[in-house]
């Protein structure tokens, strides 16, 4: 019998962003991930930013246009862990509209339609995608490039493997005035 044996993974790197639920913020949580993504060593323009890029445009696009709570943000979270031939990407959205999505039932919409095309492009550029509940009210649908079971790993002892930031847009913009 053979067995597969996972990569530990090398760096593990969290990001969370909370921006309003508007077409500026959900652009603002685009580039932020870009930039976190380059941050941790993912080039804009390669793959897997391009990827992310798009899951966090649809996923923030229908928070801002779907979720919206008047006077209430959407949140945006990156996990990124690396390993040595492996990356993957966990993108999560969440909002406090409690309206969720049915991963089941997401269809591209007709060709003449002006919309309904967000969650069909999650499905397919996404290794996986889900909805699930939140602390508070609303949901959080989340969508992940690479190999799950490199995200199911354990997290490391050790705390300087691990980066987390926390802030309201990027480096030295505040998304909160945009609203």
């Amino acid at each position: 019998m053979t067995t597969s044996q996972v990569e530990p993974p090398l760096a593990v790197h969290e990001s969370r962003h909370a921006f309003p639920a508007t077409r500026l913020g959900a652009s603002l949580a685009r580039r932020t991930a870009v930039a976190r993504l380059d941050d941790w060593g993912v080039p804009p323009g390669s793959p897997l930013s391009d990827t992310v890029a798009l899951l966090v445009a649809e996923l923030a696009a229908n928070a801002a246009r779907h979720g919206r709570v008047p006077g209430r943000n959407f949140e945006l979270r990156l996990l990124h862990k690396q390993a040595r031939t492996t990356a993957v990407v966990r993108v999560e959205v969440s909002d406090t509209h409690s309206r969720r999505p049915d991963p089941a039932t997401v269809t591209m919409a007709d060709p003449d339609a002006d919309g309904g095309r967000g969650l069909a492009l999650v499905a397919a550029v996404a290794d996986d995608w889900g909805v699930e509940d939140r602390t508070g009210p609303g949901k959080t649908v989340w969508a992940q490039t690479g190999p799950a079971d490199l995200l199911d790993l354990a997290e490391p002892q050790q705390e300087e493997e691990r980066e987390s930031r926390t802030e309201s847009g990027p480096l030295g913009v505040s998304a909160a005035h945009y609203d």
